[in-house]
């Protein structure tokens, strides 16, 4: 009898790229949620056609919520407009302060 055990999406090595670079960095600083969102978008075949469901545990299936939420301001978001610095700058200054120390490992 084969009694398969799931890996859960930890333990399953994938392409190293910027989003495994930019969780990597991140990691210590933000909720879980965000991370899942940083290190999963860009795996298409999961959120977007349910993929490797074999591989995911109960806690992935969770959060993968997140990613799916996360998706419509990626990709699909990209504007031909660029956004005014000085109208946006205080905004995401707040939020790095929020969350980020004023030095982190790159």
């Amino acid at each position: 009898m084969f009694i398969r055990k799931v890996a859960g999406l930890d333990n399953v090595d994938l392409s190293w790229g910027h989003d495994e670079y930019l969780y990597q960095v991140v990691r210590d600083y933000l909720p879980e949620g965000a991370l899942y969102m940083i290190r999963y978008h860009s795996c298409y075949p999961v959120h977007r056609e349910g993929a490797y469901e074999y591989l995911m545990n109960d806690k992935d299936r969770t959060m993968f919520e997140w990613v799916r939420k996360f998706n419509p301001y990626d990709l699909y978001s990209k504007s031909s407009e660029r956004p005014k610095l000085a109208e946006v700058k205080p905004y995401y200054e707040d939020l790095v302060a929020e969350y980020f120390p004023n030095k982190i490992a790159w």
